[in-house]
């Protein structure tokens, strides 16, 4: 491990020796990182990894920009401290919690357009299934 690490710092002190390839490799990590974290952010109320796609994009910006270490420290100890009150809440707050979640993925599944398309594949052709965008 150690050795790959190393190898991994004398590869980045070569890319940055050299500006214009340093500005190059800090702008393709930046657009990486960017939509890795602006896709966690959309899978965020989805079933799944929406938060840690979000501190993997996170990451990805950190290695480079040090605002984006700092802001993954500040998220991830925010989540953490959510996460751990939510866990001490009642059920009634944690169903509040389920139906927020539930009624923010239906509502942007029928703004996506998603309802209408399966009501075509299935004959459902109701108006109100369709996104109103």
């Amino acid at each position: 491990m150690h050795e790959a690490e190393s190898r991994w710092s004398r590869w980045r002190a070569h890319i940055a020796a050299r500006p214009s390839l340093n500005l190059a490799y800090r702008i393709a990590v930046g657009f990486v990182g960017l939509v890795v974290l602006a896709a966690g952010v959309l899978a965020i109320p989805y079933p799944g990894p929406g938060w840690l796609i979000v501190f993997a994009g996170l990451g990805i910006l950190a290695s480079e920009f040090a605002w984006a270490h700092r802001l993954l420290h500040f998220a991830k100890a925010r989540y953490d401290r959510f996460m751990t009150w939510f866990g001490k809440q009642s059920l009634f707050v944690k169903g509040i919690g389920v139906l927020f979640t539930t009624v923010v993925v239906v509502a942007t599944l029928w703004l996506l357009g998603t309802f209408g398309l399966i009501g075509t594949w299935v004959g459902l052709d109701y108006s109100w299934l369709e996104s109103p965008l």
